[in-house]
Parts: C-alpha cells; structure tokens; sequence
C-alpha cells in the first residue's frame, strides 16, 4: 500500500484549487463588507464607483462584465446606487437604446473614504506578507490568469 501523500499540484487538480479560490474571494468580499458597511455601500456598490472613477467602464455590458452579473441584476444594482445618490444614468448619443453611467458630485465625494476603508481590509489581508511575497503571490495569479484565457 502506498502511503505516499499526493503532491499539492495534484490536490490542486482535484478541485482543491478552485476551492481555495473560492474561499479566498469570499474572504476578501467579506472583509471589504465589513469595512465598507458604515459608509452604506456594498462591495458591489463600491466596485461600480471604483470603475466609474478609473475609467474602466460606463455602460451596463462593461459592469456586467467587470462582476459577472447578468443584466437584469446589474440593472437593479445601478438603481440602487443611484437611489443612493451616487451615480447618474445619461443619454448614450451613440447608442439611443442605452444609457451611459456617470458619478455624482455625492458619488465623487464617497469614493475617497470607500477607497481608504478598502485599502484597511487588504493590509489586513496581506498582513505578514513581505514585498518579496506580494510580487510572487501577483506574479502566481496573473500566470493563472493568462492560462485560463488560452482555453
């Protein structure tokens, strides 16, 4: 009988990887829920604004995208950040059938204090990390990136 203990790359592959990522990400959402909870926003929330603010889209397809909603929960995503007063809906001159995203002067306001609560909950994630092991952790996940793009 072989006692050996599998490798960790074979673990891995056994689904364990996907577990593990998983469990991370819903620690990092519930890190960031946490901080962001006294500002009235959700991580959800926060990513539209953060996105808006960066540049990183302005329509509803670019927040599907960006969270992996479909458009109906985007949707109703949107209207509840703009029934908070951050974001507005514009006509789209392009496009007539859609509308573009833009921040508010209250959105604009918000995002500098979601950004500080944010940046508490990752330094407490990566606590114990060195430079050294932040740039290898980077470096490990953007190579799983890259090849779950070339499937």
């Amino acid at each position: 009988m072989n006692n050996a203990k599998p490798s960790v790359l074979d673990e891995f592959c056994t689904g364990d990887l996907g577990f593990m990522v998983t469990s991370v990400r819903n620690g990092i959402q519930d890190a960031l829920e946490r901080e962001l909870a006294p500002l009235q926003m959700t991580v959800p929330q926060y990513v539209v604004l953060n996105c808006l603010a960066k540049g990183w889209g302005r329509t509803l397809s670019d927040f599907c995208r960006v969270l992996a909603y479909d458009s109906g929960a985007m949707t109703r995503l949107l209207d509840r950040i703009a029934a908070k007063g951050f974001i507005r809906r514009v006509e789209n001159e392009s496009d007539r059938r859609s509308f573009l995203i833009e921040l508010t002067a209250l959105g604009q306001a918000a995002l500098p204090q979601a950004r500080q609560v944010t940046e508490v909950a990752f330094r407490r994630l990566l606590t114990g990390f060195s430079e050294k092991d932040a740039e290898t952790l980077h470096k490990l996940l953007s190579r799983i990136l890259i090849n779950a793009k070339s499937d």
